[in-house]
């Protein structure tokens, strides 16, 4: 019988009649491994059995008649209807038209936003179509931006600072007006206004120019404050 190390995997010849049914413990001499080995299963012997060959089926009877072939024909499959041209192309260009007017008015309002002070120089009409959008305009040009107030003390008497800055919005150079400021109480009726004028007398577009204006002894009802460009005469 040949022996196999589950180890190492050497394998060594050995008789089989040296090993009881009840196996026994084997060293192996290339790695020292120990296992228990069994001897081999005794061969059985087996009787042949011959079988006897099973007999043949009789031939077929031959038939008196045979019937023709059936030559019936098979339905034919309805045809697929023709499929209709596609409608991409039509689609695709449809979709790129809406999306260009889309764009285009877009721009237009865009323009029409960041433009507004220069349109209502340009066309004083188009005012009330902004006021009716809730957008603020500028017919004159100029705005007054970083508008700020504080009480401060002078000689001991109370004083109303008041300042900003005046910016040209426009694409022109423009004048500088007076500017008026007035005072109103919490019902916003006016209690006292004055007027000055800047240091400047015209700003270029784009420029910018700060003022500050003091009143002593303002109201001391006065909750409000309204600034703006003083109209001829005032």
């Amino acid at each position: 019988m040949i022996l196999t190390c589950p180890a190492c995997a050497t394998r060594y010849q050995a008789d089989a009649a040296k090993f009881p049914p009840s196996g026994r413990d084997v060293r192996c001499a290339k790695c020292g491994h120990v296992w228990h080995q069994l001897p081999p299963e005794p061969e059985v012997e087996t009787e042949a059995v011959v079988a006897e060959p099973e007999p043949a089926p009789p031939p077929p009877r031959p038939r008196a008649y045979a019937p023709p072939p059936s030559r019936t024909k098979e339905p034919l499959a309805p045809s697929a209807p023709p499929k209709p041209p596609s409608d991409w192309p039509r689609l695709a260009a449809l979709a790129a038209g809406w999306i260009g007017l889309a764009v285009i008015l877009l721009s237009l309002a865009a323009a029409i936003a960041l433009f507004r002070h220069q349109l209502v120089s340009a066309w004083p009409q188009s005012a009330s179509l902004y006021a009716g959008l809730g957008a603020k305009t500028n017919a004159s040009g100029l705005e007054v931006d970083n508008l700020k107030y504080h009480e401060e003390t002078q000689d001991g008497q109370p004083v109303l600072a008041v300042s900003g800055t005046l910016v040209n919005v426009s694409r022109n150079e423009l004048p500088v007006p007076q500017i008026r400021l007035g005072l109103s109480d919490g019902d916003h009726r006016e209690l006292y206004h004055w007027t000055f004028t800047p240091d400047v007398m015209t700003l270029g577009p784009g420029q910018s120019y700060p003022f500050v204006t003091r009143l002593s002894s303002p109201p001391a009802a006065a909750r409000h404050l309204d600034v703006r460009f003083a109209k001829a005469g005032e």
